[in-house]
C-alpha cells in the first residue's frame, strides 16, 4: 500500500450516483438550500462506502469536517451526477472528494470535500485505519 500522506492523488471519482432535485429541496429564494449539497455528498459518500464493502463494526468512519465550494445554484426539476473519490489516506483519515453536476444546466455545480476519520464506537477514540481497507481503498481508486 503506497501511503498517500501528506499529498493527495489526482481526484477521479471511482463512483459516481445519479440523484434527483425534489421540490422540497428548494428554499423561499427558488433554488436548492446550501444544507442540501451536503446531503448530496452524503448520498455519494455512502455509495462509495457500499462499493469498498466495508465492515464498520466496531469502528467506521466518522467526518471530521466538509467543506463545498458553490459554483452554480440548482433548482427543480434536475437530475445530478455526484462523483466520489478519495484523494489522501493518511494513517487515521482519509479525504474524500466530490464534484456535483447538473444534467440540467450542463455544469458543474458543486466541489467538496469531507475528512474522514476512522472511529472506534467502542473505545470512543480514533483509531488506525485496518490494512484490508487500505488496500480496498486503493483497489477502488486504481479503477477509475
Amino acid at each position: 500500500m503506497t501511503e498517500r500522506h501528506p499529498q493527495e492523488r489526482e481526484t477521479r471519482y471511482p463512483v459516481q450516483v445519479e440523484l434527483a432535485v425534489a421540490w422540497g429541496e428548494m428554499d423561499a429564494l427558488g433554488h436548492v438550500n446550501n444544507v442540501v449539497y451536503f446531503r448530496y455528498f452524503e448520498s455519494a459518500r455512502i455509495a462509495y462506502f457500499s462499493r469498498l464493502g466495508a465492515s464498520f463494526s466496531p469502528a467506521g468512519p466518522i467526518v471530521a469536517s466538509a467543506s463545498c465550494d458553490f459554483l452554480a445554484p440548482l433548482a427543480y426539476p434536475d437530475t445530478l451526477r455526484v462523483g466520489v473519490g478519495v484523494t489522501r489516506v493518511g494513517t487515521t483519515s482519509f479525504t474524500m472528494r466530490y464534484e456535483l453536476t447538473s444534467r440540467a444546466r450542463g455544469l458543474v455545480a458543486a466541489r467538496g470535500r469531507t475528512v474522514c476519520v476512522w472511529y472506534d464506537y467502542a473505545l470512543g477514540a480514533k483509531a488506525r485505519l485496518p490494512d484490508p481497507l487500505r488496500v480496498r481503498l486503493d483497489e477502488l481508486e486504481d479503477s477509475a
